[in-house]
């Protein structure tokens, strides 16, 4: 199947709903308090990153896309910091402030299990009709400089019966796209939305009762949802058994993508952003719902509440792997944490790998024996002409990386443009350092952010410099 997942780019999304802030701290646990038999976490990192509704807007812009959203969000820290973390990702908002705390889910993790979370939010919280006449001009506003609309319904209250039938009502008008993330058992506010996008438990809760995982009772009670709510489609997500997409008469039966399911939070926000996009782009429905299994089937093997990215989705689609072996730095520390979690053994490494040969191969393989996930650091072209003079690279660093993510013992490559790998190495902290043969240990640049440095030895008579001179005689 090929799509042009560039048509992606540049789409503009309105995302209203229950924004929050998901926050981690994650560290050891080495003893039992001696004040109540409660763990003590050592703490060793924390980060706060987007949730609920802005999660969604989150992984729209990782997608390439626009987003804008509207929420609502306290005057306190968290709701400035929303603001921020909104403007740093370059998403245009249109929050309303009240007098309650802005959503806040705490999770501690320690020894990779979540040991307690912590929320900070208002119970019963209701929207005064004031309130929902502001929101429906806001929405209302937006609505005709967006491609779709996403509802991101989490319960906290901002998704009202008026306000979801008022943007329902005003996108119809203005013929978009409308797709809601449900909650709860009161449909009505979303009927007459495009699509709605239940988990299995969001449909029992609907139906009223436990739905089992198995596709003739999903058909049966899709198609009753589609007439009882005015909805042109349905799709509910099954964990490991997909999708199932409902429109009248058929259901089509989508089987997961997954290959390692690690981490489900933030999944429901990537499979209502990809479909988004899709949508907006004007893909065929069955094309828009492959592209969110594919995403979802990405997200679930990272840790934390992480967004699909472009060049992963791409990749997935052009060879149907499920990431990037070339990522981004920026993207580094992410993926550093899901490693971690999983504890998974990092073992980096570096070099210019302009003209790669057998004692390349050798050596990368030799590399990858000392744990699970071997990382590559490659100089950039810069980098490479400083140290090796202005005729080389020979490659493009996209052309060496290419070769590269060829080998079957190479997990993730990283370009950087410095003459050593320093910083690079401070970064990823690996658990093993290797570097050729023809260094000492103590010249290892780099060292000191490694808990072990292995040399090896390169073979004799393998050089890039050597063929390049002889491919000029």
């Amino acid at each position: 199947m090929e799509l042009d997942i560039t048509r992606l780019v540049n789409k503009k999304i309105l995302v209203i709903g229950d924004v929050m802030i998901d926050t981690y701290h994650i560290g050891k646990v080495k003893r039992i308090s001696p004040e109540a038999p409660v763990p003590i976490v050592q703490v060793s990192q924390s980060y706060s990153v987007l949730g609920g509704a802005a999660n969604v807007a989150r992984n729209l812009v990782s997608l390439g896309c626009k987003a804008v959203v509207v929420g609502l969000v306290g005057g306190d820290a968290n709701g400035g910091l929303m603001k921020e973390m909104l403007a740093d990702l370059h998403i245009d908002n249109d929050l309303m402030n009240v007098n309650h705390p802005t959503i806040t889910k705490i999770r501690i993790l320690g020894n990779n299990q979540q040991i307690v979370r912590i929320d900070f939010e208002q119970d019963k919280f209701v929207l005064s009709t004031g309130d929902e006449e502001v929101l429906a001009q806001i929405i209302k506003k937006n609505i005709s400089q967006c491609d779709a609309v996403v509802i991101s319904d989490y319960g906290k209250g901002f998704c009202t019966y008026d306000v979801c039938q008022r943007a329902i009502a005003e996108a119809k008008r203005n013929n978009k796209f409308v797709i809601v993330d449900p909650k709860g058992t009161d449909w009505s506010k979303y009927a007459g939305a495009t699509i709605v996008t239940p988990n299995l438990k969001e449909l029992s809760d609907i139906i009223g009762c436990d739905i089992e995982n198995e596709d003739k009772v999903i058909h049966e009670k899709s198609i009753h949802l589609l007439s009882q709510y005015q909805l042109d489609y349905l799709l509910v997500t099954r964990s490991e058994k997909g999708m199932t997409l409902t429109t009248l008469p058929n259901c089509y039966d989508i089987k997961t993508e997954a290959r390692e399911v690690f981490d489900v939070s933030g999944a429901g926000d990537t499979v209502v952003a990809t479909l988004s996009a899709a949508l907006a782009a004007l893909f065929p429905l069955l094309d828009a719902v492959y592209l969110s299994n594919k995403a979802a089937g990405i997200v679930v093997g990272k840790m934390g509440t992480t967004p699909i990215y472009y060049d992963e989705l791409f990749k997935s689609i052009e060879s149907n792997s499920f990431y990037n072996k070339l990522i981004d730095r920026s993207r580094l520390k992410e993926i550093l944490f899901t490693l971690h979690a999983k504890q998974q053994k990092v073992v980096f490494t570096n070099g210019c790998f302009d003209v790669l040969h057998k004692g390349h191969v050798f050596y990368l393989q030799e590399a990858k024996k000392y744990g699970d996930i071997l990382i590559v650091g490659l100089n950039s072209d810069a980098s490479v002409k400083r140290l090796k003079g202005d005729s080389r690279p020979i490659n493009k660093a996209i052309d060496r990386a290419a070769v590269l993510e060829a080998l079957k013992c190479v997990d993730l490559i990283v370009i950087f443009d410095e003459d050593t790998p320093y910083n690079l190495i401070k970064e990823v902290q690996p658990d093993v350092l290797v570097k050729g043969g023809d260094y000492e240990v103590e010249n290892v640049v780099g060292r000191e952010f490694s808990k072990k440095v292995v040399l090896i030895d390169f073979q004799r008579g393998y050089s890039s410099t050597n063929i390049i001179h002889k491919l000029e005689l």
